[in-house]
């Protein structure tokens, strides 16, 4: 067997470690591997096809990133290419990526990455490609797994950072408003923010009323704490949609902690600052948990090969790790339960999460 790995979207803590777990299992089976540099690119001549063995996998479990590299624009159906003038011209190119694949004799492909890179790894079996999926994003919102790996890393440089600010935020009596990732899922914010002791925790799943937030803070006031830890995800809006808590003809597109920030100090009078953690959740070495859930995966991925369970993704089943079909994991993308018992912990501690 000659087998291919692929690292695409956005890096995690914990893609070296899928990685050499799936090329040690592979050579102990006899197997040679490669991997295809920054996602796809490099069987479409944009980057290389690169040998992967024992020696290009030793003392890589506890970097961050990936020794691949990665993007999130390398979608081969939706091939962008810049014009001399410009513009921007959109092709698919499957069908070339397909070529390259079978020129280089590979027989499977692992497929390393959250629901978009997934989906694109499914369209790629549909045409004759030989896929098995690892599920990859920080931001734990690929069905059919408990946890990906790099969301407890993520959670961990998260809840630190927050435990930072309290010194600063009690110093100066400030409230701090701290952003983490989390477009479309709030697992980051809300096991962060109850980690980190936060006051307010607000999340995609939950649209928020600023002025229950406010409520909290002014309670806090009230009874002698004059500080306040407000954590928010990136993706989370207020009640009502898309409207900016600054101005209402502005789409709340981005930059939801400066907004919530401004709001807060303009409704309370108190003297609050955002910071925002961006990238810093991506990077990193990966936590213990992480190293060994990305090589049970690596592994994983490499046994689903051996019993042709193609089109299936590895997925963290506690105690073991399973399979599920890639199509039924990206279906329905994970979102925090409403009814979980960390949202109850939450509100049994005393958190508002804005509603």
């Amino acid at each position: 067997m000659k087998i291919a790995i692929s690292t695409g979207g956005g890096d995690a803590p914990g893609l070296n470690a899928v990685i050499r777990g799936a090329v040690l299992a592979a050579v102990n089976r006899g197997w040679e591997c490669v991997g295809i540099r920054r996602g796809f690119d490099g069987l479409l001549g944009d980057d290389e096809v690169v040998p992967l063995g024992p020696r290009e996998v030793r003392g890589i479990t506890h970097l961050g990133g990936t020794i691949l590299g990665t993007t999130n624009r390398g979608d081969p159906f939706k091939w962008r290419q810049k014009q001399p003038d410009g513009t921007w011209l959109e092709r698919d190119r499957s069908d070339e990526l397909v070529t390259a694949f079978r020129a280089l004799h590979l027989d499977a492909l692992i497929a390393i990455g959250g629901d978009g890179s997934l989906g694109i790894a499914l369209h790629l079996m549909a045409k004759g490609i030989p896929v098995v999926g690892v599920p990859k994003t920080i931001d734990n919102d690929v069905g059919g797994t408990v946890a990906t790996f790099g969301f407890d890393t993520a959670v961990s440089t998260a809840t630190d950072a927050i435990d930072r600010v309290h010194s600063t935020a009690e110093s100066h009596e400030r409230v701090m408003v701290v952003e983490v990732m989390g477009r479309h899922a709030g697992f980051i914010a809300l096991n962060a923010g109850i980690a980190g002791s936060a006051d307010v925790i607000l999340i995609p799943e939950i649209p928020f009323d600023i002025t229950k937030v406010c409520d909290k803070i002014r309670r806090r006031e009230a009874e002698g704490r004059h500080f306040s830890i407000v954590v928010v995800a990136e993706g989370a809006a207020p009640k009502g949609g898309s409207v900016s808590l600054i101005d209402p003809t502005q789409p709340l597109v981005f930059g939801i902690a400066d907004k919530v920030a401004h709001s807060i100090q303009e409704m309370t009078g108190k003297e609050t600052r955002s910071l925002v953690l961006g990238h810093l959740q991506r990077g990193g070495s990966p936590t213990t948990f992480d190293r060994l859930l990305g090589l049970r995966f690596g592994a994983a991925a490499v046994r689903l090969i051996a019993e042709r369970q193609f089109g299936y993704m590895v997925a963290l089943q506690p105690p073991s790790i399973g399979a599920v079909p890639i199509k039924d994991a990206i279906a329905t993308p994970k979102r925090v339960p409403l009814d979980s018992d960390t949202i109850a912990t939450a509100r049994d501690i005393g958190i508002s999460l804005g509603d």
